[in-house]
């Protein structure tokens, strides 16, 4: 999988802007309170915490997505016939975990090229198709998981 470094001045930045995040929640706390989760979550007196736990992980979202009749679940089952709906949906998962879009477009074609199986021919056309089925792969994970 080819991992492209994140500018080290971005990453600094980022982290600056969590831990002033951080600090912001602190303060929050300490100044209201309880009251402070008022200022982070607008449902604090509804149900969430009986349906804690309902909700399907994103691991579980994505196996239900490879294992539905999704034409481009279907084009990926057919691409990764040698490995298991529960292996392709974990190394998918592990791929959105990048930052920036275009790393995770890159990892989920990493993911494609790496597990194809060894009896398809590979030509520079399909790499083509590969990064379009990676890009729709990852349109649809943002528009349908919830991410």
């Amino acid at each position: 999988m080819v991992n492209k470094p994140i500018d080290s001045h971005q990453r600094l930045e980022d982290f600056l802007q969590a831990v002033e995040v951080a600090q912001q929640l602190q303060n929050n706390i300490l100044k209201y309170g309880l009251g402070a989760a008022y200022l982070y979550y607008e449902d604090v007196d509804g149900d969430w915490l009986e349906k804690w736990g309902d909700e399907d992980t994103l691991l579980q979202r994505i196996t239900t997505f490879l294992e539905s009749d999704d034409s481009l679940a279907i084009k990926v089952r057919e691409l990764l016939t040698c490995k298991s709906i529960p292996e392709i949906a974990s190394q998918l998962e592990a791929s959105l975990n990048y930052l920036e879009k275009e790393n995770k477009v890159f990892a989920i074609k990493d993911i494609l090229v790496s597990n194809l199986d060894s009896n398809q021919n590979f030509s520079s056309n399909q790499g083509i198709n590969l990064l379009e089925i990676a890009e729709e792969l990852l349109e649809k994970f943002t528009v349908n998981i919830d991410m």
